[in-house]
């Protein structure tokens, strides 16, 4: 008999990505947990997606409620999304006031594009060069993971991404400078400046050790071309980094656009696009846009449940306190491959380098180590070598010890 893998490659298509050598097969879900076909446990460190943890019963029930009471889309009134709309954007400073939903994120940030190009007339387009939004084609176009056919897009520039690794590399005057230069680029080639989209923690550049104040000269660079700064949220958002609830607020600066994922139904498919009202109705007037499934009352509902768990259970200042702990273990580890360790809330990075250089094998080898001790994490960073742990928020202070004392053990086969 075919077995699972076999089933799913014949059906799902050739190069469908799974995690780890030998692919685990999970079947249930609880809280920070997951089981395996076998009955076998792991901890879950990597998946942001089950924000306030895995088949959370409030966001369940909250789900299950509305399912069996109505289900349709936003051309009809309903209370569920304006309702949704008006709390989520107390949770933001006041110029960004409107709310778009959509279902996946990368539904969100394509729709952030077009809201700089409504905006500005122009298509232009700066990322880092080490980024991943989406696989819109729009947005598929802004990542170097593999390039298109027919090569790159023209009216795309990136930049140099924060890299604790290079001289300079968290340097956020050069990275400034980087961005005027990228602008001065698109202007000369006709494409015009739209904008600039970054995470502001630059998760998939491997969580680089950048402080606040970083974006400053390159927020001003946007600023005096008349572009806007798209702010994808989708990894450090509602309330990961512990002190803040987005991860803009953290870095210290005022996006014109924020898009919104994963986390925002707990696992179920909604996300969204909070913007600045004349950037909205820009948009609005400019494109005419409708999403059939975006911000439908089941989705609203669950996102409303995720609100009440993050703020009922204070999940917020509990990955705070939990952060600090839980970098003191990492940073305790003692291997001379070990370049870096960082901390934003519920996101750790440990970061594996050889003589300066990244240690994309190291980092290969860990995570193997890890998940055969029966803890689930990632990779990261420019050549995939950064170790990433993004785990739900209710992770704790026993948590980050069973992952401080797998990891010493798996560091202890690794020789330097």
């Amino acid at each position: 008999m075919a077995t699972l893998l076999e089933r799913r490659a014949r059906v799902l298509g050739p190069n469908m990505p799974t995690f780890y050598d030998d692919p685990v097969e999970i079947v249930r879900g609880e809280g920070v947990w997951l089981w395996d076909a076998g009955g076998r446990r792991y901890l879950d460190c990597y998946n942001n997606v089950a924000h306030v943890g895995h088949c959370h019963p409030r966001v369940v029930e909250a789900i299950a409620r509305q399912a069996a009471t109505l289900n349709t889309h936003t051309r009809y009134l309903h209370e569920g999304i304006v309702a949704y709309a008006e709390r989520l954007v107390t949770t933001f400073d006041g110029s960004l006031s409107t709310v778009l939903m959509t279902c996946t994120g990368s539904e969100a940030n394509d729709v952030a594009l077009r809201m700089a190009q409504a905006v500005t007339g122009a298509r232009g387009i700066i990322a880092t060069d080490n980024t991943y939004h989406g696989n819109t084609l729009a947005v598929s176009h802004l990542s170097t993971r593999r390039p298109p056919p027919g090569g790159w897009p023209d009216h795309i520039r990136r930049v140099p991404a924060p890299d604790g690794l290079h001289p300079g590399g968290l340097d956020g005057a050069a990275f400034g400078q980087a961005v005027e230069r990228a602008i001065a680029e698109l202007q000369a080639a006709g494409h015009g400046f739209a904008g600039l989209m970054l995470c502001p923690v630059f998760a998939n550049e491997g969580l680089p050790d950048v402080a606040p104040g970083f974006l400053d000269q390159a927020v001003a660079a946007v600023r005096k071309a008349g572009g806007l700064i798209l702010c994808d949220e989708v990894q450090p958002g509602f309330g990961r980094m512990g002190s803040h609830w987005w991860g803009h607020q953290w870095l210290g600066f005022a996006p014109d656009v924020v898009t919104l994922g994963k986390p925002m139904g707990n696992g179920h498919p909604v996300a969204g696009v909070v913007a600045r009202a004349e950037v909205m109705a820009a948009f609005r007037e400019g494109f005419g846009y409708f999403n059939t499934f975006g911000g439908n009352p089941v989705a609203c509902a669950a996102a409303m449940a995720v609100l009440d768990v993050i703020e009922d259970e204070g999940l917020m200042p509990h990955a705070a306190r939990v952060s600090a702990a839980m970098e003191a273990r990492l940073k305790a580890l003692d291997h001379p491959l070990i370049a870096g360790v960082r901390a934003r809330g519920q996101f750790y990075a440990v970061e594996m380098a050889r003589d300066g250089r990244p240690a994309p094998d190291v980092a290969a080898v860990l995570v193997e180590a890890m998940k055969a001790q029966g803890v689930l994490m990632g990779r990261g960073g420019r050549e995939n070598h950064v170790l990433k742990l993004r785990p739900p928020l209710p992770f704790d202070d026993g948590h980050a010890a069973l992952v401080a004392d797998a990891l010493a053990a798996a560091l202890a086969m690794v020789p330097a």
